[in-house]
Parts: structure tokens; sequence; C-alpha cells
């Protein structure tokens, strides 16, 4: 006999549904902001992002996409050579390991292409579940799993969604209140959410869509009002 959801669970899905299709209206353009036009591409992109921008990554791969084309350039270029090019997105040496890794397990295990499952994905070297999320959603149209960036993690604790702080427990959370179909958007609309309005250190609360549905909202902004009072005193 299976439990009833409990109230807390009915809470998150009926404010999934409450936000939602106002994170469509506001933000009808979200997308994967890593420029990218083939799986592979997406996949080396992906990994680039790690402690980095994608503003950053898209700057470099504008010239690393038109010297590598496939799993073998990756794989047969020098350590220190792939190290130089992808120097200003930040720990480029980890970096360039993992995926001339990487293209040497595509090449062995798969041809030389990027395989379409999550195992499969995950099994490459430096390869984790949220890259493989990014990759499935973003360049195979699965809605397998949902990612969490820096972004996710931050609103889905503000909107009350979870009390979890591990990604992968964040993740299922997630997956649990928010229509499957959604999973792969419902990042991209967090992330833009996230950026445009509710930032980490100054979320912009007066201007947020979506207040009323936010558990956090109030106190940003009695904080706020409280922080304005006391610079009026002083």
């Amino acid at each position: 006999m299976s439990r009833a959801p409990s109230k807390l669970f009915i809470q998150r899905q009926e404010r999934v549904k409450a936000i939602l299709p106002i994170l469509k209206r506001t933000y009808p353009a979200a997308k994967c902001s890593l420029d990218h036009r083939t799986p592979l591409e997406l996949l080396v992109a992906t990994i680039l992002s790690a402690q980095s921008t994608d503003v950053g990554v898209n700057i470099v791969t504008k010239t690393l996409f038109k010297k590598y084309k496939t799993a073998k350039d990756y794989a047969d270029v020098p350590q220190e050579e792939l190290e130089k090019d992808i120097h200003s997105t930040g720990f480029y040496r980890s970096k360039a390991r993992s995926i001339r890794a990487m293209a040497k397990s595509l090449i062995e295990q798969h041809g030389g292409k990027v395989p379409q499952t999550m195992d499969e994905l995950t099994a490459l070297a430096g390869v984790g579940r949220k890259t493989a999320n990014v990759v499935l959603g973003n360049a195979f149209n699965q809605n397998v799993g949902i990612v969490v960036d820096t972004h996710v993690a931050r609103l889905s604790h503000r909107l009350g969604l979870t009390r979890h702080t591990d990604p992968v427990k964040i993740e299922q959370d997630l997956m649990r209140i928010v229509p499957q179909d959604d999973w792969t958007l419902f990042s991209h609309l967090l992330i833009f959410h996230g950026r445009a309005i509710c930032q980490a250190r100054n979320p912009q609360c007066e201007r947020c869509p979506i207040f009323n549905w936010c558990p956090a909202g109030p106190v940003f902004v009695r904080a706020k009002e409280k922080k304005n009072r006391s610079a009026t005193t002083e």
C-alpha cells in the first residue's frame, strides 16, 4: 500500500505548477547558454564551464571549435597545447586532462561519437551526471534529469522546493515535482531568472514575477527595508 503524498510535497508541487507558466512567459528565449553546434561541442563546452562563466567559455570555444572538430583531434593534442588553448577558463590542467581522456573514451568505446544514454555518458572520463544531463537535454532532447548548477540550487532553496544542499539530492527533489517534459527547460528558466532577478547577493524581489510564491521573498524584503531604515537614521 503506497503512502499518501505529504503536505510538503503537495505544497512544492503546487508551487511549481504556479511558477512554471509565469517563468515560461517571462523568459520565452530560455535555452542553453553554451554555444555549440554538435553534441561533442556541447560536451566539451560543459566540461569547460566548471568554475567558469558561460560567457567566458563561449569566448574560448569560438576559436577552440575551429581547431578541434572531432574526438580524435582532442585525443591527439598534447596536454600542454590544449592547456594553452583553454587557459582562461580556469582549472585548465584538469580540464585538459578530462577532455583528452573523454575523447579517448569516445574513440575506444563509441567510435568517436557522443553516446545518448546517462550510463554511457557518465562512464566517460571526466563526465558526471550534471554534464550528462546538459548533453542529453540540449543535444539530444532527452529529459532524463534536471541540471543543478549554482543558480538552480540557490533558487530551489529560496522557493522552498528542497532542503538539500547536495546537487544529486536537489535534483531528486525537483524531479518529483516538475513535469518530466519540462525538466531541461526548468533548469534554463531558473538560470535565466537567477541571472536577471534572483541574484545571489542582491535579489530584486520588488520586480520578481513569482514573488507571491517565494517563501524567501518577504524575508529579503524585510531585511532590505531594515537596512534602508538604519541607513536613514545614521
